[in-house]
């Protein structure tokens, strides 16, 4: 029996008009598919607008952690492109989503590792968050009869990507684990690099779990892609068989495993962290339906 993969066909016009009206939403991801750091890809924002005019609905569902869903709207409208909150899907919601679906005590706490936006979508849905950005300047003092004190009332410890990520936090966070009777490990994602700015990548939030894998010796719940627990949310939100979405991503470990997973068709482009090399590398497993360079590049095979 043939157990080979299908390799993935190069986006045309030739395929392109039967992915398209098989299509009602389009899941974007959006770190090296949208933008890259703070600049905008190339015709993404005229693409979008013409799926829109063509009746598509536009999801964006991102691993980054570092804004909340209000947050990341913002950053939308600053670059030209009109998005709703409820159209946004973050890791960060996730993880807050997360805690909610499964009945965390309110009372309790959560450390967090990693950015605002976490500590934002826990108190939108409740929590009281501890840690994040203003950890960042805290210093550890290894010195004889020094204790390091934590809060016993952390039930879950959050860590996201933090460009600010120090032993302070790591340790933290390791002992809210390993001492707080059932306190949870929660990893937005696990995402080894990210384009952090537009010119190169920066190591991701893969790392920063990797950290306390190590130190606490247990492995995370992972919310954020290629974890299907956000589809769970947008399957309730647009009500449109998976069979009809199309995921689009730059990352096969992430962006396509998590639309392979839930059934969706998808796309993978090369703007972003995998370059065609690595997508035709005998050695990679995970095969797209379709690939292209760019976002862009459906609209330029199809429209206007």
């Amino acid at each position: 029996m043939n157990t080979a993969k299908r390799a993935a066909q190069l986006l045309s016009t030739q395929n392109i008009r039967s992915l398209f009206d098989s299509v009602e939403a389009f899941l974007f991801d959006c770190d090296g598919v949208i933008w890259k750091g703070d600049k905008l890809i190339d015709g993404v924002s005229d693409t979008l607008d013409w799926l829109r005019s063509k009746g598509k609905k536009l999801v964006f569902v991102t691993n980054n952690s570092l804004k909340s869903r209000i947050q990341y709207a913002k950053k939308f409208h600053s670059l030209g492109i009109s998005v709703a909150e409820d159209e946004i899907f973050s890791s960060s919601f996730a993880a807050a989503m997360y805690l909610k679906v499964n009945n965390f005590p309110q009372e309790k706490k959560v450390y967090v590792i990693g950015g605002e936006g976490i500590l934002e979508e826990l108190q939108i849905a409740g929590f009281t968050g501890l840690g994040g950005p203003e950890d960042g300047e805290k210093r550890v003092e290894l010195k004889p009869n020094s204790l390091f004190e934590h809060d016993k009332s952390v039930g879950a410890v959050v860590v996201g990507i933090d460009p600010h990520i120090n032993y302070y936090k790591l340790q933290y966070g390791t002992l809210c684990i390993r001492e707080n009777p059932g306190c949870l490990f929660i990893a937005t994602n696990r995402d080894a690099v990210g384009h952090m700015t537009d010119l190169q990548e920066w190591p991701g939030a893969g790392s920063m779990v990797a950290a306390m894998c190590g130190s606490t010796e247990r492995e995370p719940i992972v919310v954020g892609k290629p974890s299907t627990f956000m589809m769970d949310f947008l399957l309730e939100k647009f009500h449109i068989n998976t069979s009809k979405m199309c995921m689009v991503g730059d990352r096969l470990d992430t962006d396509i495993l998590f639309g392979q997973n839930a059934g969706c068709k998808t796309l993978l482009v090369l703007s972003g962290v995998t370059t065609q090399t690595t997508l035709q590398d005998p050695s990679n497993n995970v095969q797209p339906d379709y690939y292209t360079s760019q976002v862009s590049d459906l609209l330029r095979l199809l429209g206007p």
